[in-house]
């Protein structure tokens, strides 16, 4: 399955079968190499929230740890960011930018693969974010990112999505020598993307939006 330049499609996150985000984008290309992305600044999106109304990022994971969650409906309101999702891969490369929509630096997001659907009218691809994720700065050095939650949930395996630490930090140390050799992507491929004009930014999420996962 592959989707024609210039549809918009819904990129979401899943944690046990629902709905941990979920983003509208365009696609720029999808081709042998993966699935290309662009999420625009004010595009719509939405993430879940417990009962209080928080975001997981916001408790602890054992006060995230809840039988009630709902999906708060907003905009992605950083700058607008590229989204590599590499053909079979356990990642996609993310380009972040800065206010003045230059770029900034590359984001490795660690992920089980996605899975794509299309009913037609509405149409994404599923990931399971796992949570460890690199930076890679453009001059090739990098860093981990958000570690300490990634460490954190793994304490409650009976609640958390991810289920093989090794397997996701090994993807990461791989990732991390195509990065330090600067091949592609990190080799300056989109970092001057520009979106077509016409690409248009919806008011709200298409209806489907909230179909059952994928994955």
């Amino acid at each position: 399955m592959r989707f024609e330049p210039g549809r918009l499609v819904l990129h979401r996150n899943v944690r046990h079968g629902r709905i941990g985000w979920v983003r509208s984008a365009r696609v720029v290309s999808d081709d042998e190499r993966g699935l290309l992305l662009w999420v625009a600044r004010g595009a719509p999106a939405g993430h879940e929230v417990n009962a209080a109304g928080l975001g997981m990022r916001a408790v602890s994971f054992a006060d995230w740890v809840s039988p009630s969650y709902t999906v708060a409906l907003g905009t992605w309101n950083g700058p607008p960011v590229l989204k590599f999702l590499p053909v079979g891969a356990s990642h996609s490369v993310w380009w972040f930018r800065n206010e003045e929509g230059r770029f900034q630096n590359w984001y490795v997001n660690l992920e089980e693969p996605g899975v794509r659907w299309d009913d037609g009218a509405v149409a994404g691809v599923d990931i399971v974010d796992q949570d460890l994720d690199v930076v890679v700065h453009p001059d090739l050095t990098w860093e981990w990112k958000d570690e300490d939650e990634f460490v954190e949930r793994l304490a409650f395996p009976e609640h958390y999505w991810v289920t093989d630490e090794k397997a996701v930090r090994a993807e990461g140390e791989r990732v991390i020598r195509i990065a330090e050799a600067g091949a592609f992507p990190f080799d300056g491929t989109w970092c001057d993307f520009t979106p077509p004009a016409e690409w248009d930014v919806p008011d709200k999420l298409p209806p489907g939006w909230d179909r059952p996962p994928a994955r």
